[in-house]
C-alpha cells in the first residue's frame, strides 16, 4: 500500500503565510502539520511508499524538506501548475501521480492539512476487515457544518448506502473527512472516474463517485481531527498542540 498525500493546494485563506509556501509544511511546534501525520502513518507495515502531490511553485520545498528520517521512501510529484486558477484540481492530481509513477497498489489517500488525533493503522486495518475501498466517517451533530461537508449514509455494518456533497438537508450525521483507501481491485474505476463524470476539484468528488459505483465501507474515527483551514485555527493548533 503506498500513501498518496494530495498537497497541490493554495491555501487563500491563509494569507502570506501560504502565499508562497505550502500549508502542510508550516510548522507547529518543532515539527510541520505534514510530518506529524506522516510520523504516524510511516510506522504502518503495509505501506511502501509515502507519494506527495505538489504544484510546481512549491515543489521545491517540498524537495527541500524530504529526507531520510522516515522508515518508508518519499516520492514528491509536480504537477506543473503555478496558479490557482490552472490548478489541475485534487481528483486530477490523483490521476497525474498514479499515471507518472505507473501506480498499481493499493492506496491510502489523504490530504495533507489536518492533525489527526487518532493512528491510520486503525483506518488500514479496517479495510483488510472489509475488503472493500473505504472512506473514514465521524458524527456531526451541527447541521450547518453537514451543509459543508461530504455526508453518507450507512448500514449496521457500516457499508456506505448513499453520499451527498453538502446537502441542504443531510440525510444522516455521518460527515466525512478527507481521508481515503481505494484497493488495489478499484484502481480502474478510479483511473477513469474524471472521464465519467466525477468532479475534479475536491477529493471527496472522487469518494461520491465511487460510492455510486463499488461497495465502500465507512470507519468511524475513534478519535477527533483539528481541520486547519484559517490563520485562527493554524495559530489555535500552534497553542494547543505545539508542545507536543
Amino acid at each position: 500500500m503506498k500513501t498518496i498525500v494530495i498537497a497541490a493546494g493554495y491555501a487563500t485563506r491563509l494569507g502570506e503565510l501560504t502565499r508562497n509556501f505550502p500549508k502542510p509544511l508550516l510548522k507547529i511546534g518543532s515539527n510541520t502539520i505534514l510530518g506529524r501525520m506522516l510520523d504516524d502513518i510511516d510506522q504502518i507495515p503495509d505501506i511502501t511508499e509515502h507519494i506527495i502531490i505538489t504544484n510546481h511553485k512549491f515543489a521545491h520545498f517540498f524537495e527541500e524538506w524530504a529526507d531520510d528520517s522516515w522508515k518508508k521512501p518519499i516520492t514528491i510529484v509536480d504537477d506543473g501548475t503555478s496558479t490557482n486558477e490552472t490548478r489541475l484540481g485534487a481528483v486530477c492530481d490523483l490521476l497525474f501521480a498514479m499515471e507518472k509513477l505507473n501506480i498499481d497498489d493499493d492506496l491510502l489517500v489523504v490530504a495533507a492539512d489536518n492533525l489527526l488525533f487518532f493512528s491510520f493503522q486503525e483506518f488500514v486495518d479496517f479495510a483488510k476487515q472489509k475488503g472493500t475501498s473505504c472512506i473514514m466517517c465521524h458524527e456531526q451533530p451541527s447541521i450547518e457544518k453537514l451543509q459543508r461537508t461530504g455526508v453518507v449514509e450507512l448500514d449496521a455494518d457500516m457499508k456506505v448506502l448513499g453520499m451527498e456533497e453538502k446537502p441542504q438537508v443531510p440525510k444522516s450525521h455521518w460527515a466525512v473527512p478527507p481521508f481515503y483507501i481505494y484497493l488495489r481491485h478499484d484502481l480502474d474505476l478510479v483511473r477513469h472516474s474524471v472521464e465519467n463524470g466525477c468532479g475534479k476539484d475536491a477529493p471527496g468528488n472522487l469518494a461520491h463517485y465511487m460510492v455510486e459505483h463499488t461497495t465502500m465501507h465507512a470507519w468511524p474515527m475513534s478519535a477527533g481531527r483539528f481541520d486547519i483551514g484559517s490563520l485562527d485555527t493554524y495559530y489555535q493548533a500552534i497553542e494547543l498542540y505545539g508542545k507536543d
